[in-house]
């Protein structure tokens, strides 16, 4: 099988190309990635694979490796909400365009795509809601980001429906484990304490999200690849609600510092309070589970990788901080 890989230098992607290198040795990889600030060759360093450096939302550099592929993982996104507040622009490009010149692409050469979404679409839930997202949820984005992430599930939809595309969607919950970006939630609050600095809390901190290691993000897009509906949107989530505030004092337990070692700083605007996945279909119907279902033991394995790879973040940090003071986050 001859897997592209759109966004493969990214955090997700990146541990998609790994998994997918160890546990299926006769796969040929090539991965498509623009190398924006959020990707990082190092991520690669060491794989047999084809590394292609462009835009996905460029048809001539999409349509001959979609036309060489037999599967297309679309992973290609802009994804940080931050960002998407500050300059939405690259998210429409992106999310929307990109998603679009691949869309296109697969149509022209009928190659199998599945394209990766997250649960942000689904806007959020109230604290005291027992209620979880299922692929039926109304779709409710709040931030530019998560409203291109809607607006490219509809066009993947779309081309379903209307041109047969044999593509599968699926939407996740947050994820965390090894090259993601440090300006992301768990791994700079990991990469704060390791370097002497008190973590950040946005507002009081009682925003739930529910946690997912990355492996098992990517062990349930193979499962859907391989034996999933065509047009159907799966779930993936594996049952890993817990609070930002837990989160932080969990990390400062973990690193040996006092649990209430943070500050409090603005909070983001419009910063959605929970969310939830119900994953029961991918997990009856196609016999998925996760691996890491101890988000404690999950996080720890997290906690070692950082310690462990700091030649890996040390460039990134300071230039991330310095963004953040700025707007006094």
């Amino acid at each position: 099988m001859h897997v592209l890989v759109t966004g493969g230098a990214g955090f997700i992607g990146a541990n998609f190309v790994h998994q997918t290198v160890a546990e299926r040795p006769d796969a040929r990889v090539t991965v498509l990635d623009k190398f924006t600030y959020a990707a990082n060759r190092e991520s690669l360093a060491g794989l047999d694979i084809e590394i292609v450096e462009g835009d996905v939302a460029d048809r001539d550099v999409v349509d001959p490796l979609v036309e060489a592929a037999d599967v297309v993982v679309h992973f290609a996104a802009e994804s940080h909400n931050d960002n998407s507040l500050n300059d939405p622009w690259p998210f429409v490009q992106t999310n929307l365009i990109g998603t679009y010149t691949v869309l296109e692409a697969v149509r022209r050469h009928g190659t199998r795509l599945h394209h990766i979404s997250t649960d942000e679409v689904y806007g959020d839930l109230e604290l005291d809601d027992p209620a979880k997202f299922t692929a039926s949820t109304p779709y409710n984005p709040s931030s530019p980001y998560s409203s291109t992430k809607a607006g490219s599930d509809m066009l993947v939809r779309a081309w379903v429906r209307s041109f047969g595309v044999e593509a599968t969607l699926s939407n996740c919950s947050n994820n965390y484990g090894p090259y993601q970006h440090i300006e992301k939630f768990i791994p700079r609050q990991i990469t704060n304490v390791l370097d002497g600095r008190r973590p950040k809390l946005y507002g009081a901190g009682l925003n739930v999200r529910d946690w997912i290691h990355v492996a098992d993000h990517n062990s349930a897009v193979w499962r859907i690849i391989d034996a999933g509906q065509l047009g159907r949107t799966y779930l993936i989530g594996a049952d890993g609600e817990m609070n930002n505030k837990a989160v932080v004092e969990l990390i400062l337990e973990l690193l040996g510092r006092d649990p209430q070692d943070y500050d409090h700083v603005a909070d983001r605007p419009g910063h959605d309070l929970r969310y939830a996945i119900d994953a029961t279909p991918l997990r009856e119907e196609l016999g998925w589970e996760p691996r890491f279902r101890d988000f404690r033991a999950g996080l720890a394995d997290t906690i070692e990788w950082y310690r462990a790879n700091e030649a890996w973040w040390r460039p990134q940090k300071d230039a991330v901080e310095a963004k953040y003071a700025k707007t006094g986050q």
